[in-house]
């Protein structure tokens, strides 16, 4: 992990255009690729980012300008450019393999109501397994559909566009390995943000809301959805 706190504009361009004028701001460089732009507000959401697989060149800057970035997405014309005027701290640490996130009781019990009932995501389903393992963490449930193919469902109690952005990384991963691609994805909570179901859609991933009593068993002993 490389953090970077300088003076900085950036822009971004591709499907959508946007700019962020000068300012002091945090710049996150991940092991994966990934480039993200904090604030010092707004929560934990980044003002601007670039997702992996992506490639970051550096470039010396002209007149007030000391670096250029260029974040180049590898499968995509998008691309986030950061002018770097003035640096104010840069460092790097390495982080290590994180263990993942440890669910909280009500998502582990839908995970497993929901393996146990895989056919409430659509006739045909048939579940593969739980937690299938990946190179940065496991899919909740691996399932095929009716005609065989393969789905990676992500599961959360309330969906936001973080778990949108993590079955999006798991779904790159999956779609590399030949025996299982093409992989659809499936954003599974008993709540989803509209913002997180629009992300969802714009990436072809379907949402499903959970009834999580229903699951259970307790209104009509059937699976449903809404």
């Amino acid at each position: 992990m490389r953090l970077v706190i300088a003076r900085c504009s950036v822009d971004y361009a591709g499907r959508l255009s946007a700019h962020l004028p000068l300012a002091t701001r945090l710049l996150l460089v991940k092991a994966d690729g990934s480039v993200l732009v904090h604030s010092d507000g707004g929560s934990y959401k980044p003002l601007n980012w670039m997702s992996p697989p992506a490639k970051l060149t550096v470039a010396p800057g002209d007149g007030e300008v000391e670096q250029t970035w260029t974040v180049q997405h590898q499968k995509t014309d998008d691309r986030l450019v950061v002018h770097v005027h003035e640096v104010l701290h840069d460092s790097s640490h390495e982080l290590g393999v994180d263990p993942g996130l440890v669910k909280d009781g009500v998502e582990a019990h839908l995970q497993e109501l929901l393996a146990e009932h895989i056919s409430t995501l659509g006739e045909g389903y048939q579940l593969v397994r739980r937690e299938y393992m990946t190179a940065i963490g496991p899919v909740d449930i691996l399932a095929r559909d009716a005609g065989g193919a393969t789905v990676a469902v992500e599961i959360k109690r309330r969906g936001e566009i973080d778990g949108v952005e993590q079955l999006t990384r798991y779904l790159e991963l999956l779609n590399r390995d030949p025996l299982l691609s093409p992989v659809a994805g499936v954003f599974a909570a008993q709540e989803i943000k509209p913002q997180a179901r629009t992300l969802a859609l714009d990436r072809g991933i379907r949402c499903v809301t959970l009834d999580y009593d229903a699951l259970r068993g307790i209104d009509d002993g059937s699976a449903r959805l809404f």
